[in-house]
């Protein structure tokens, strides 16, 4: 090879003028990692080798979770959306950071909740192709997710006749929202989740263990919903009432904004991110101030539960170091302000 020198400055034959500037955008931190070496941690790879492009996307978004979202004083609030309980999630990432305490409240479509029981029961999912015959898999009795393929008699049907059985349990023979509704169905997933033999499977079970609300902005649009109108023709006394979920939710909010060191965090998606963005109105607000008994009395009504979840205001929302899965005799951050009787357990 010839002998060749890197010039140190370079000047260009065809120069361009340009506008005053560029230092402003050139400034940030150089794209030069070191190479892999396998001994790395996964912060350390995110944090040398995902730099640009969905890379760069992952470590901004694990930057925003660590450093922003789990943060003290913060609520956390995560909404679902899509099949992702059938696909795992639940079990193997939104379950450990309920168990965690990095969750205080759920939103979530129907479908999502509906599918954990099968988890719950410990009844099989399998992976399967996006490509398949729908028409052959109806003729063999097979249900098809995308690329998740269930048994529609030992695993469809076989969930929703348990779903029903626990419907007609006296404690669901009222009015209720779908906070209560889902921690009721908590604590019988849990128990499923005993009987089976399988271990912290089901998202909704975690969140009762935790005491986590759990919302359902469209209830009616799930296999839930739908067992909910069949039993009701049956004259079962099962009633969803949505302007609860609407006081209770707002609450949640209202009590942040009132709560100057806590400031709210949304993971939102699709459908339920409505939920998370209600302000409270000037009268929710007025009534609120009030200080009624009624309001002030802790884990007395399920309906203003979180109505008075601004008074007084909420404890600090973080466990200290060491001590993550840590909670109070309530078992949730949202405690003794705004934990309503059917989820208290001090």
């Amino acid at each position: 090879m010839a002998k060749f020198v890197l010039p140190k400055k370079f000047v260009s034959q065809y120069p361009h003028k340009f506008g005053q500037g560029k230092k402003r955008y050139l400034r940030g931190e150089r794209i030069l990692p070191p190479p892999l070496t396998g001994r790395e941690t996964v912060v350390e790879l995110m944090d040398r080798a995902f730099l640009a492009y969905n890379g760069g996307r992952l470590q901004q978004a694990g930057r925003l979770l660590v450093e922003k979202m789990l943060g003290a004083n913060v609520v956390v609030g995560l909404s679902l959306s899509g099949a992702m309980t059938p696909a795992g999630i639940g079990a193997s990432c939104l379950a450990p950071l309920i168990k965690a305490g990095f969750v205080d409240w759920i939103v979530s479509t129907g479908a999502n909740l509906y599918h954990d029981m099968h988890h719950a029961m410990n009844l099989p999912l399998y992976r399967g192709s996006p490509f398949l015959t729908d028409p052959e898999l109806r003729r063999c009795g097979v249900v098809r997710i995308y690329d998740i393929l269930l048994d529609y008699n030992d695993v469809l049907m076989r969930t929703d006749d348990v779903l029903r059985r626990i419907l007609q349990q006296p404690e669901f023979q009222k009015e209720m929202g779908t906070a209560e509704l889902h921690y009721r169905l908590g604590r019988y997933y849990a128990e499923l989740e005993r009987q089976t033999g399988v271990r912290n499977a089901s998202m909704l079970a975690a969140a009762y263990r935790a005491g986590v609300p759990c919302f359902c902005p469209s209830p009616g649009d799930s296999t839930i919903g739908m067992n909910v109108a069949g039993e009701e023709l049956a004259g079962n006394r099962l009633r969803i009432n949505p302007s609860i979920d609407v006081n209770e939710s707002t609450a949640i909010v209202l009590a942040t904004q009132q709560a100057a060191t806590r400031r709210p965090r949304c993971w939102s998606a699709a459908v339920p991110r409505r939920t998370f963005s209600c302000k409270p109105s000037r009268r929710f607000r007025k009534s609120s101030a009030r200080r009624s008994a009624g309001m002030t009395t802790f884990c007395k009504s399920p309906m203003r539960a979180r109505i008075r979840a601004a008074f007084p205001a909420p404890p600090p929302m973080r466990p200290s170091p060491g001590a993550r899965s840590s909670r109070s005799s309530c078992r949730t951050r949202l405690c003794a302000t705004s934990i309503p009787r059917w989820r208290c357990r001090c």
